[in-house]
Formats: structure tokens, sequence, C-alpha cells
């Protein structure tokens, strides 16, 4: 496997955060703000502040990828995410072929966007379907209909040159034979990259209110184990493979940016709410911004950062953050990208009886050279498995 960055930062990620939504979703537990009305403008005045100051303590760091995220971002003004992405290419060093993926909803409004994006300088867009059954887009709150979502999905092909989607299993009351008539449909319209997510309930959402109540009622262990077996089948027969546990892709049509988080690399995440990792003056800080909108815009406008924290990382928390990380890929992690990362030598950061229990039961594997990766059995499980395992 590709390792992660080496001792001065190496290649970077761009991370841009966009906070907005037209409603929040009932499952959704990411920083995202509905608004009556949006200050674009101010925003993004704020984002290129922040971009800018933070450059100026990076240097001319190598760009790989950028990703603009949220909430929303398709509600950004198109003209703004250029402005973005020009300024992120003349602040630091951009790859010949970086890769700039920008979330969109197949809303009709937002898909009449798509090619304003596009000439702004995306070249991958990621499209939030969720479902093409419009009881389940329903159920999930979400503002767009099935069919809306396939015209999206069709538009986006004739636009950008790389297009994926999230879709979201293991519904209420979802059947094994509807999942993989609805999996099969969605990768009949694009078939280079997709997301796959079993629904999952998150602290602090309406869904963990209803599921509290058992007004929401999830599948059992054993279905939701069959609906990941269906979804990966499904997949490998339209020639995609889980490169990560929840990310299916045809050789070469990978994300490049979430790559970079699984491997552990440096990336920079500016905005409402984002994280980071960045390497600077030989340590490795996990970086933080203030989660209210307005607030984080008032303190970049007044400092240039709406940074509130950057703590050193110590190498046992290295250590942790790659291996949870990187044993999520199907390439694994190898002992010589781990110790140059973090410092450790690999055995010491793991619990060597919950090692060899995932042994010799086959839910891990051990790598040549050195490193570990998950099997199918296993990655299934890395939920439960993680937490025993990482010392």
């Amino acid at each position: 496997m590709q390792g992660g960055s080496s001792a001065d930062g190496g290649p970077l990620a761009l991370y841009i955060h966009w906070p907005f939504c037209l409603a929040k979703c009932p499952y959704c537990d990411f920083n995202s703000h509905v608004r009556e009305r949006i200050p674009s403008d101010r925003f993004i005045a704020a984002l290129r502040k922040e971009l800018a100051h933070e450059a100026a303590r990076l240097d001319r760091r190598s760009l790989t990828s950028i990703f603009f995220g949220g909430g929303t971002p398709s509600l950004m003004p198109p003209e703004g995410v250029a402005a973005l992405i020009e300024d992120a290419r003349a602040l630091f060093d951009a790859d010949p072929n970086i890769e700039i993926t920008l979330e969109a909803n197949p809303t009709s409004v937002e898909a009449a966007r798509l090619q304003g994006f596009r000439d702004a300088g995306v070249n991958r867009v990621s499209l939030g379907v969720q479902s093409l059954r419009d009881d389940a887009l329903k159920m999930l709150g979400r503002e767009h209909s099935a069919g809306q979502a396939v015209r999206a999905l069709e538009m986006a092909r004739t636009i950008f040159p790389r297009v994926t989607f999230d879709l979201i299993y293991a519904r209420p009351g979802q059947s094994r034979e509807d999942w993989r008539a609805e999996l099969a449909q969605a990768l009949d319209l694009v078939a280079d990259h997709v997301s796959l997510y079993q629904l999952t309930i998150e602290d602090g959402t309406k869904f963990e209110g209803l599921f509290r109540q058992g007004k929401l009622v999830l599948p059992d262990e054993d279905l939701a184990a069959a609906l990941y077996d269906d979804t990966t089948e499904v997949a490998a027969g339209h020639g995609l493979s889980a490169y990560e546990v929840s990310n299916y892709a045809v050789p070469g049509a990978e994300s490049r940016h979430n790559l970079a988080y699984w491997r552990y690399g440096d990336y920079l995440g500016i905005g409402a709410g984002a994280h980071g990792r960045l390497t600077l003056d030989g340590q490795l800080l996990a970086t933080r911004r203030h989660r209210a909108p307005e607030i984080w815009a008032e303190k970049v406008e007044q400092t240039g950062s709406g940074e509130t924290s950057a703590d050193p990382l110590d190498r046992l928390d290295r250590s942790r953050e790659m291996l949870l990380m990187g044993l999520r890929l199907a390439e694994g992690v190898s002992s010589a990208a781990f110790e140059a990362r973090t410092g450790c030598v690999f055995a010491d950061a793991l619990d060597d009886n919950v090692l060899q229990l995932c042994l010799e039961e086959g839910y891990l594997r051990q790598l040549t050279g050195g490193g570990l990766v998950a099997t199918p059995s296993g990655r299934v499980r890395l939920e439960a498995i993680l937490p025993r395992l990482v010392l």
C-alpha cells in the first residue's frame, strides 16, 4: 500500500466545508445547519481568507485533491467554487491530475447547476442519492424523488469525467431482493464508483429518538450481514470491488481524497467545524474549527482563522488513528508505512491476545513483509474488532 505522508508532511489533501442545507436529514450527525437565507458572499469570502491564512504556514505543499463537503456544497454559487479552486491552485503546488470533488443533491434546481460547477473546475461529482425508492427517500427525509435522482445521475455522466453517488441500505423493512434490484439499477446508471452505507443510528439525530422509542426498527445482525454480502456480490457483477468497507470502485476510480484519510496522510480542513491532520514543525497536529457557522465566520474575519484547537498527537495517538483508518482498506496497513508515520513498532500498537484470536478466526491476515489486512469476514466486524485490537 501507499503509506502516510513523510516527516515533512508530504502531499496534502484539502477539505472545504459548506455547512448549510435545505433541510436536516433525520439520520445525519454532520455539522450542517438550515438557514432561511444563506449569506453565500460572506462565507465564500471567509473560506478564501482562511485558506490563504493556512497556506501561509504550510508553504507550497503539493496538493493532490480538493473536496467540497457539507452540508450541501451544491448550494454554493459556482463562481464561489471557482474562486476557491483558483486560490488553492495559486497557493499550493497543485498536482497536474488533481482530483476536485463536489458533493451535490439531486434536486432539479441543483442538477441544473452541475455545468456551472464543471466550468468552475470540479472534475468529480458525488451525488447524495441515498435511495432509488420514493418511499425510502421520504423515510430518510430527502428533498428529491427517485426520478430526480435518476435524471441527475444521467446528467452528471454527460458533464463530469468522474461520477460517484451514495446509497443507504439496511433500511427498516428492506428485503434482500429489493436491495439487490435497487443497487443493480443504480450501478447500471453509473458504474465506476459508489459509496454504500448501512443505516446506523447516530447520537443526537431524529432517528436516535425514534429508535429509542421503538418506532424505528433496523434489520437484525444476520440480515444486515446478508445485505452486506449482497452488496459486495452485486457490485462485483458490475466490476466494482470494495477498496474500503463502504466504498466500491473499478480499478483506478478510487477516491484519491478519501484514500488520503484512510492512508493517514496530511489533510487541511477549512470551514465551520472542519477537522484536519497537519504536519507542522515535525509534529502531527489534530486541528478543529468552530462548529457554529456565524461564529466561525466572525473569527475568520477578525483573525484569519476559525481554528479552535491544534493539538499535537503523540505516538500512541498516531498509532491508534492510523490503524483505525487503515484497517478499513482492502490493502490493509503495512508495518513499514505505519512505523514511518507513527514512530511506533507495529506489534507494540496491538493487543496480542486479540490479534491472535482474530488471525485464528480468519478476521485478519498478516501481510507479506509485515502489517495486517482485514479479510472480507473481518471487515464486516471491524466496528467490534478495532476497539479491542488497537491499544
